[in-house]
């Protein structure tokens, strides 16, 4: 019978990243801070663009790089970088871009392949790891292993506990909320242990009578104000009673789903994956308000979500939210300053998930081409943002490369078919975590576009045509049957018989001299 659990912190180490910095790097970077300018430190310690980053999950390794050509077309699409034995040993990439956002380039293929001269736009590995290890911990429950003094004070027998010699204890019934209680027989100490998991659902919680109608509510849409007056409840109760349904979700999730999924293995599987966007309320801190406080932050901002679903059977594998209330400025800051990473490229820091926040201020040095007004203009950023909740959004980048990332840990399919709109962060993720199965025609990426120009009246008018039109296609053709999605792949298997559907590229191979 299972344990009690609750849901995991930064502390349990679900996922152990590895940093990818020496101590000799870090004693270097402190060094070279005072007398090297911005831009030549971070050229000088550029080498986390192309060095995998590992991380532990689940007793695996893993090692991520994806910095690489992200253009299914390009001949160096998912290939590592590398330097070719010809003359001037030229590289298959070259950094380009200015400041500290940088792209880059596809180099031309000393044998004369079919090399686009693509720009991609580069990435941290270090924070694609870190965002990785948040999606994962937030999804994840523990066990609760409280720490128990079975024994008083000076007990001969004080190293023992029921689990381990149960003959040196009595059982003493079980309390009101079905925790067995124990009592040693040599110091008469009693003891409560924790019931498991089917003995006490609720245990701890109160008002759980609730619990049914609160998730109605929930599922309803039903407003915080609204459904805590309907309950008679405080806004602590409800979201402690959010939290509970939560884990309880995640317990079920662990137990009847994700264990059973990762056994059973499909030939191929079609994903929908799409990004929504939800303005959320900007909550000021406790005390943070009022006439004292008027540099002020927007009061609703978009939040991403990254949902992806089976396009069959419409189950969700996974829904993520683009935002990490787990880390703070100060946590940024320690970062900043062991690190030196405000003179840093966006790929080479920890932080770089954070669009905003990927650094803390720090005074300039000697040689710093920031001046004290940009400084001071920083940390007052920073300063606002101290006044409002913790947590950062995530670029959204990021959260979908982890996203697709643990679905592939999670599915085990054989050919992949992605279905989604021209959404720029969902196409170089797709491109990226799947770029091998891409490279041997194992993967597919369907985009799904809309005509946004026509009103509803038009796109109904036109549905209802198009559906006329195949249904008497089919009738002509001799199709007993009047299932648009059976017609539909009747006429396109038909169209793909003597259609081809490509794009053919021309380009001019540059010779290396």
């Amino acid at each position: 019978m299972a344990n009690l659990k609750r849901l995991a912190t930064k502390e349990d180490n679900v996922v152990n990243v590895l940093s990818p910095l020496t101590m000799d790097e870090i004693t270097n970077r402190n060094k070279d801070y005072q007398h090297l300018t911005p831009k030549q430190f971070g050229t000088r310690y550029s080498q986390l663009l192309f060095q995998p980053v590992g991380f532990t999950l689940n007793g695996t390794e893993h090692r991520i790089q994806y910095n690489h050509c992200a253009n299914p077309y390009c001949l160096w699409h998912g290939l590592p970088q590398l330097k070719f034995e010809t003359k001037r040993k030229p590289s298959r990439y070259r950094l380009t871009g200015s400041g500290t956002e940088k792209s880059i380039k596809c180099n031309p293929d000393p044998k004369g392949g079919a090399v686009l001269g693509c720009y991609t736009n580069t990435l941290s590995n270090w924070s694609i790891a870190e965002e990785i290890e948040r999606l994962v911990r937030v999804n994840t429950v523990q066990e609760q292993q409280p720490d128990y003094e079975f024994h008083k004070d000076g007990c001969s027998v004080g190293e023992t506990t029921p689990f381990t010699a149960a003959k040196e204890f009595h059982k003493r019934g079980k309390s009101k909320a079905k925790s067995q209680r124990y009592q040693c027989k040599t110091c008469k100490k009693f003891t409560n242990v924790l019931p498991k998991g089917r003995q006490a659902i609720t245990y701890h919680q109160q008002r759980s009578d609730i619990l049914p109608l609160f998730m109605k509510l929930l599922l309803s849409r039903a407003p915080i104000t609204r459904t805590c007056e309907i309950l008679g409840i405080g806004r602590g109760t409800y979201y402690d009673k959010l939290e509970f349904l939560y884990r309880r979700c995640l317990e079920f999730l662990e137990r009847h789903e994700t264990k059973p999924l990762q056994k059973v293995t499909f030939k191929e599987i079609w994903v929908n994956t799409d990004k929504m966007t939800y303005f959320l309320n900007n909550v000021r801190q406790k005390g943070m308000g009022g006439s004292r406080y008027s540099d002020v932050e927007d009061s609703q901002f978009p939040t991403n979500v990254v949902v992806s679903s089976d396009v069959h059977s419409r189950y969700v594998f996974r829904s993520d939210v683009a935002y990490d209330w787990t880390s703070t400025l100060g946590d940024i800051a320690l970062d900043t300053v062991l690190q030196k990473e405000d003179h840093l490229n966006e790929f080479a820091k920890k932080n770089a998930r954070f669009p905003k926040y990927s650094h803390y201020p720090q005074p300039p040095t000697n040689n710093d081409t920031q001046d004290e007004v940009k400084y001071r203009s920083d940390m007052s950023k920073f300063n606002r943002r101290a006044q409002y909740m913790d947590g950062f959004h995530v670029g959204a980048t990021y959260t979908t490369i982890a996203h697709l990332w643990l679905i592939k840990q999670l599915v085990r399919a054989s050919e992949w078919r992605f279905v989604t709109d021209e959404d720029s962060s969902i196409t170089t993720s797709i491109n990226r975590v799947f770029a091998k199965e891409m490279i041997h025609s194992d993967a597919h990426h369907f985009l799904c576009q809309t005509d946004k120009t026509k009103t509803r009246k038009q796109a109904r008018e036109e549905f209802v045509e198009a559906k006329m039109e195949l249904l008497d296609w089919g009738s002509n053709r001799g199709y007993g049957t009047t299932s648009l999605r059976k017609l539909a792949f009747l006429q396109l298997e038909e169209l793909f018989q003597h259609h081809s559907f490509h794009k053919e590229v021309t380009f001019v191979t540059a010779k290396l001299k």
